[in-house]
C-alpha cells in the first residue's frame, strides 16, 4: 500500500481493530500515524519497544484499599480518547510484546481500559530490511490488521512541496523518482529514503546555496546510497556549472577526466543511457537518419568513455536487475561488433 491510501485504510479499520504498519526503515510509519491522529483531533502516544520494559505496560504494584493493584503508567492511563501508537513493536522484547497482548486485543491494561474512541497502531520494520526486528508470536500476530508499506514518489512529492524540500532535491528526484528509496545494505553505510532525503535537504537549507562542491560530497554521503550520492552532486555540478550532456553530444564538450569528477562523470553516464533508452527505438529499420547517426556518435562517446571508466562505460550498457537488456539489441550487437575498431582508429 502506498502512503496515501493508508489513512483512508486506517479511518475504517484501526477504528474498530488495532492495525500493524509493516516497512523499511525511513519511508515515513510514525511521520503518517502521527499526521492520521492529528486529523481526528486525537493526542497521538508514542510508545517505542525497544525502549520498554514490561514494566513501563503494565505499571507498579499498589495498595487500595487494603488491596495491592498495578497501577499503569500516566502516559498510558488518560480519561480522554487518543491513539496509542507502539513504533518498532516487533523490535522489543518477548516479554514487552506479552505485556502488549491485552492493550492490544482487550484494549486494557490490568483495571485500566482505554478511553472509548481511542485507537490502537503499531508500526515496525521488516527483518529482510536488516532492520532490529524479532519474530512476533502468533498470538500477537493474529491480534493485529497487517498492513505493508511501499515507498511512492507521487506521494512523496505531494508531501515535500508543501514541507519546504530543498528545491535542488525537488528537481533531482523529478528527473530520477526512482532514487527515493533504495533498499537497505548488508553493512553499516547510509542508503536513500524519505527520511534520509529530508535531512539531506535540512543541511542543505543550512549551508545555503554558496555551498561548496566539498562540503556536498560529504553530506550527500552521509545520507545516500552511495551510487545515488555520486549522481546528486553529479547533477548539481550541472546545475550550478551549466556542464550538460547536450555539450558532449554535440562535441563541444569532452567527458569529465579528473578524479574530482567521478561524480560528474556517473551522473553524465546513467543520463546518456537514459537518452540511449529513450532516443533508440526497438527495431533498427524504423530508425531515420538522424537516429542512426545519433547511435554511431553514441558508439564513439562509450569508447571515450571507457578509456576514463570502464566502470562507467559498462553502467551504460548494463542489463536491468532482471538481467535483461535494456537497450535495443540492435546497438548492443553493433556495439559489440564496431567498438574495437572504433578503439583502433583512435590509437591510430
Amino acid at each position: 500500500m502506498t502512503p496515501a491510501r493508508l489513512p483512508d485504510l486506517l479511518l475504517h479499520v484501526a477504528v474498530v481493530r488495532p492495525v500493524f504498519v509493516w516497512g523499511a526503515p525511513g519511508i515515513g510509519k510514525s511521520s503518517l500515524v502521527r499526521d492520521f491522529a492529528a486529523a481526528l483531533g486525537l493526542e497521538c502516544v508514542t510508545l517505542v519497544g525497544t525502549q520498554l520494559a514490561a514494566e513501563d505496560l503494565i505499571g507498579v504494584p499498589e495498595l487500595r484499599d487494603g488491596r495491592s493493584r498495578f497501577a499503569p503508567p500516566e502516559s498510558i492511563a488518560r480519561d480522554e480518547p487518543y491513539c496509542l501508537f507502539l513504533d518498532e513493536l516487533n523490535s522489543s522484547g518477548p516479554d514487552v510484546q506479552k505485556a502488549f497482548y491485552s492493550l492490544i486485543l482487550d484494549r486494557r491494561i490490568g483495571a485500566y481500559e482505554l478511553p472509548p474512541g481511542s485507537i490502537v497502531i503499531g508500526a515496525g520494520n521488516r527483518s529482510a530490511d536488516n532492520a532490529l526486528a524479532r519474530p512476533m508470536a502468533s498470538a500477537l500476530v493474529n491480534r493485529l490488521v497487517h498492513v505493508h508499506l511501499q515507498a511512492a514518489y507521487a506521494d512523496w512529492l505531494s508531501w515535500a512541496t508543501g514541507a519546504g524540500i530543498h528545491p535542488w532535491i525537488l528537481e533531482y528526484l523529478g528527473e530520477r523518482p526512482g532514487h527515493l528509496w533504495s533498499a537497505p545494505p548488508k553493512t553499516e553505510e547510509a542508503f536513500s529514503t524519505p527520511r534520509s532525503w529530508h535531512m539531506l535537504s535540512d543541511a542543505l537549507h543550512s549551508y545555503g546555496d554558496e555551498i561548496d562542491d566539498d562540503t556536498l560530497r560529504v553530506l550527500a554521503a552521509g545520507t545516500l546510497t552511495p551510487a545515488h550520492a555520486a549522481a546528486f552532486c553529479g547533477y548539481l555540478r550541472i546545475v550550478r556549472h551549466q556542464y550538460g550532456l547536450e555539450a558532449v553530444l554535440r562535441g563541444d564538450a569532452p567527458w569529465p577526466r579528473a578524479a574530482t569528477d567521478r561524480d560528474l562523470l556517473y551522473y553524465l553516464a546513467e543520463t546518456f543511457r537514459a537518452r540511449l533508452v529513450k532516443d533508440l527505438p526497438r527495431v533498427k529499420e524504423h530508425a531515420p537518419a538522424a537516429v542512426r547517426q545519433f547511435a554511431h556518435r553514441a558508439k564513439a562517446l562509450l569508447v571515450e568513455l571507457a578509456e576514463i571508466s570502464l566502470e562507467c562505460a559498462q553502467l551504460v550498457v548494463a542489463t536491468d536487475d532482471d538481467g535483461a537488456p535494456v537497450l535495443p539489441a540492435w546497438f548492443l550487437v553493433e556495439v559489440s561488433r564496431d567498438l574495437p575498431r572504433l578503439v583502433a582508429a583512435r590509437a591510430a
